[in-house]
């Protein structure tokens, strides 16, 4: 494919992203969904690692705490959930393992101190994870 080809070049998107099988306004919505899922993911980890910087330890130890957390966390979200994980879970096993580690963010952002965000956080989170599911269920 040449330069002048390729999907970055002529407008259309990478055919093995969720929204390019859509079109029009629903299009827009689903892209819309999938970049608040990645927001939702980003906060997810800076959550976790927020509460870990929080604990009642020494920062010696917080700090490699909070970096290995991080890297479980970041490496089973890569491993088992993310778009293109190398071992994907059945549907219902990713459900599971998003809210799981949805709500584990949620209550670690309860943690420092902020409930109705973790609140509002975990309802966004699972709203996200419901259309999401919905939307490649569908293709």
């Amino acid at each position: 494919m040449s330069e002048q080809e390729s999907p970055s070049m002529n407008g259309a998107a990478p055919a093995d992203v969720e929204w390019a099988r859509y079109t029009g306004p629903v299009r827009t919505l689903v892209l819309l969904n999938s970049l608040l899922a990645l927001a939702l993911e980003l906060a997810m980890f800076g959550f976790v690692v927020w509460w870990v910087l929080a604990l009642d330890l020494p920062m010696p130890a917080r700090l490699p705490l909070a970096i290995v957390v991080f890297g479980v966390f970041a490496a089973l979200w890569g491993l088992l959930v993310s778009p293109k994980a190398r071992y994907p879970l059945p549907t219902a096993g990713t459900v599971v393992f998003k809210l799981a580690a949805y709500g584990a963010s949620a209550l670690a952002l309860w943690g420092v101190g902020h409930p109705a965000a973790a609140a509002a956080f975990a309802v966004l989170a699972a709203a996200n994870t419901a259309v999401i599911t919905y939307v490649r269920r569908r293709s």
